[in-house]
């Protein structure tokens, strides 16, 4: 998938409508973005995140990263290191979420009261295509 078929779905998606009211429920909370592919490349270079407050962006990539690393302006950490930081959210910034959310839940997130929600709603539709595709 390419970045003109990401920024079309997050049209199709209607993110800027979506990102304002993520900007309303998330004011003050830290938040920590998992997920740093071309999906989020996307995202970071056609909306302005600025008002969320991410203290750090994860992903299995950064898993041996260095001191004070950093991807697209934001400090890295690995997945285990997710609940050291005490977020009160990850937003998961990925196409298909359903695998990853019920991953993270049963291993790092496990036995934490950090709230894990998808960055971008997807239709109900489409989360019924992913479950049983």
């Amino acid at each position: 998938m390419d970045k003109d078929f990401h920024l079309e779905y997050l049209e199709k998606v209607n993110f800027a409508k979506q990102l304002e009211k993520l900007n309303k429920k998330l004011k003050n909370k830290s938040i920590v973005i998992y997920g740093t592919g071309i999906f989020f490349e996307v995202l970071k270079s056609n909306y302005d995140l600025s008002s969320l407050n991410i203290i750090a962006v994860s992903d299995r990539k950064f898993t041996n990263h260095e001191q004070d690393e950093e991807f697209l302006g934001y400090k890295v950490c690995a997945p285990e290191e997710i609940a050291s930081l005490n977020p009160d959210c990850v937003l998961v910034a990925t196409i298909n979420i359903v695998k990853i959310m019920e991953s993270l839940e049963n291993t790092v997130l496990k036995g934490t009261k950090i709230k894990l929600m998808p960055l971008v709603r997807k239709p109900f539709k489409d989360i019924w295509n992913e479950i049983w595709d």
